[in-house]
């Protein structure tokens, strides 16, 4: 299911599914620890004229949206069953650990009723459930879960004070459904304490005239001991609930909205997915550095594992999208993060933990019975290339001359060792889809333009020798990609190559939109040569899918989470973006920016009712397939309209229209 709202501060990171309930709750790590963990459900449901309805009941009519101009979450949901409606407003604080909704609620009948509402937790702390503890605290009037440093108060504040009614039980285990269960009367059944799989829950009774609204208030503080979760519940009571929602909503309206990008010729629905693209990948950004992927746990119910890891893939993208929109903090977190774990030898793992540990992989050290890094290099390669664009937009040498040593000549220096003796290419490694071994394209192009960069950065540094290395190896590799990767005939650039003990090259020419990409992103070709030009023929005319729904596929043959026939592989988010970066890339005049606001269109089109992006589409449908969110997806288009920006300064209509704009 995908998850509709993420909101967070780069601690906590909490999501909710499209019927508002929470699903994933990461703490104290954004992609580690998820106190949910997706399978389990942190419901609400409302209980009028002797009737319960959990919001996952048909009778309820969900609408939920991210704001653009805040980090904060809208629903509303209408039961005419019941004859009621609710608005939550949902944050989490900026400054504390504190999950809060602001709940309105309205007596949608012709009298007056006590309508009750309930929310129910069922938490799996540590992600086990062997020690769980949920109780309630009649000195504070609170309840608690928790499990060594793990700890969870809910709270609320209404008129009449905290909530009403409570409960705590266990749930999944000896016959018992859960605690939602003990709701459905009305009533809760006061039970103190449980341990276990434990689960409470909480109620509001709210007497409401006719069509009369009243507003309460809800949270969850998060902290790593009972006493500081207490300080917490006492902070937020002190400070009023309502008042932490107005500042947490005017802190990220100011920290959104501090350039002033002039968003020219853009829809406001375009100008609108912007901010909430910059809104999501920064709650998939930690505080210690990590970006994650996706917080969206229901990968795990497909497969063997989430997509909340740290690849320094996706994480080099996503800092480039933080650089473009002026945040360098956290791009800077992202790169002392990747100082921490690259490897002595000079090269970055498959992915990573939000703690710097070493994340699952199904890349072998073998191959053949022969020992090969498990390694995508071209990882390696972008997060120098992000870093590049991390100075040339904050220009902290000093914070460069920090790490040249320990990540840019460390990486460098592994570049331009590890490379086939015959071809001068990049060593075989995995490609960025993380599925084939080979000498790629893509991966080819990224070692090329990281190992330019490298040499700029020396160069700045004055370290002479290491630029003349890096610049020879790089342009190696240039005149070598366009030896060995680009087929004349076709007009197609290689996917892969493989090259055997004996010196035989075997190719892959599958059509690859990451290999053209890389061609023009990375500068291999000018972005008018006409081999280009050529090869984004082929792939509009092969991989660019004729439905309905439209978009690019990733490659010809592409079967990941493809159930349909007659379509190259399902459209990516990503691969549709780098085809309006093309375009960007080669206009010349206003009038070539048309593609550009076709595929612009394309994307707020294809995000999910509450504004968000996943990884891939169904090719009739259109529905979300894969992680959604992917943070991957947002950064491309963010960078997508920072570089539609940026050109349209350098062609000189529109001067003012990326503050921010560094000539190149």
């Amino acid at each position: 299911m995908p998850k509709s709202l993420s909101l967070g501060n780069g601690n906590i990171l909490v999501c909710t599914d499209k019927r508002a309930q929470v699903r994933d709750f990461y703490f104290p790590y954004v992609g580690l620890e998820n106190h949910v963990g997706g399978h389990y459900t942190h419901r609400v449901g409302v209980f009028a004229d002797y009737q319960l309805n959990w919001f996952d009941h048909s009778n309820w009519d969900i609408h939920i949206r991210s704001s653009d101009q805040s980090l904060l979450g809208e629903t509303t949901a209408k039961n005419n069953v019941l004859g009621v409606t609710l608005n939550f407003s949902d944050i989490v604080y900026n400054e504390k650990n504190i999950f809060l909704r602001e709940v309105k609620v309205t007596n949608d009948s012709d009298r007056e009723r006590t309508i009750k509402l309930f929310f129910g937790h069922e938490f799996e702390m540590y992600e086990s459930h062997r020690g769980d503890t949920a109780y309630f605290d009649p000195i504070n009037h609170v309840v608690i879960h928790y499990n060594g440093k793990r700890v969870f108060l809910i709270n609320g504040l209404s008129e009449k004070g905290s909530f009403d009614d409570y409960t705590a039980g266990i749930f999944k285990i000896e016959g018992k459904e859960g605690s939602f269960k003990d709701a459905e009367d009305g009533v809760l059944s006061k039970n103190l304490i449980e341990h276990g799989p434990s689960d409470s829950v909480v109620g509001f009774y709210l007497d409401i005239a006719p069509h009369e609204s009243k507003t309460f208030y809800y949270w969850v503080a998060a902290a790593e001991s009972i006493k500081e979760a207490l300080d917490l519940n006492a902070y937020t009571l002190e400070k009023n609930p309502g008042h932490l929602l107005r500042t947490t909503r005017d802190y990220w309206h100011a920290w959104v909205n501090k350039y002033n990008f002039s968003f020219y010729g853009l829809t406001q629905d375009e100008i609108s997915l912007f901010k909430r693209s910059v809104f999501t990948i920064r709650t998939h950004a930690d505080n210690r550095g990590a970006i994650i992927a996706s917080a969206d746990s229901d990968m795990l119910q497909n497969g063997r594992d989430t997509y909340s890891y740290m690849w320094p893939r996706d994480g080099a993208f996503s800092a480039m999208a933080f650089d473009m929109v002026g945040d360098f903090n956290v791009a800077e977190r992202f790169f002392d993060f990747c100082e921490h774990v690259i490897t002595d030898d000079g090269y970055f793992m498959h992915k990573y933990r939000s703690d710097e540990s070493l994340g699952s992989s199904w890349h072998p050290w073998m191959r053949n019975g022969k020992i090969e890094l498990p390694i995508q290099e071209d990882e390696t390669a972008l997060v120098l290339i992000a870093l590049w664009h991390h100075y040339t937009q904050s220009k902290d040498i000093e914070f460069i001359e920090k790490i040249y040593n320990t990540l840019v000549k460390r990486a460098a220096d592994f570049m331009v060792g590890y490379r086939d003796p015959k071809t001068r290419l990049p060593k075989a490694s995995y490609d960025l889809w993380e599925e084939k071994f080979g000498i790629h394209t893509f991966t080819s192009a990224s070692v090329y333009q990281a190992l330019m960069v490298a040499a700029k950065f020396a160069k700045l540094l004055g370290k002479e020798k290491s630029e003349h290395i890096y610049t020879t190896a790089a342009f190696e590799i240039r005149q070598s990609i366009l030896n060995f990767l680009y087929d004349e005939e076709t007009g197609t650039f290689i996917k892969m190559i493989n090259v055997s003990e004996d010196g035989t090259i075997t190719s892959d020419r599958t059509l690859d939109m990451s290999s053209v990409y890389g061609v023009f992103a990375f500068g291999i070709l000018d972005i008018d040569d006409p081999r280009l030009a050529r090869a984004i023929k082929q792939v509009e005319d092969r991989i660019l899918l004729k439905t309905a729904v439209g978009g690019v596929a990733r490659y010809e043959g592409d079967l990941y989470f493809r159930d349909a026939t007659g379509v190259p592989g399902n459209p990516w988010i990503i691969t549709t973006l780098w085809l309006a970066q093309y375009y960007i890339a080669r206009a010349k005049k206003e009038s070539d920016f048309a593609p550009v606001h076709q595929w612009l269109e394309w994307a707020v089109r294809h995000t999910t009712q509450s504004g968000v992006f996943s990884e891939q589409l169904h090719p009739y449908s259109g529905e979300p397939l894969s992680a959604t969110p992917l943070t991957w997806s947002h950064s491309e288009y963010i960078m997508t309209v920072i570089k539609y920006l940026n050109k349209l300064v350098e062609l000189g209509i529109c001067l003012r229209c990326n503050p921010l704009y560094q000539e190149k």
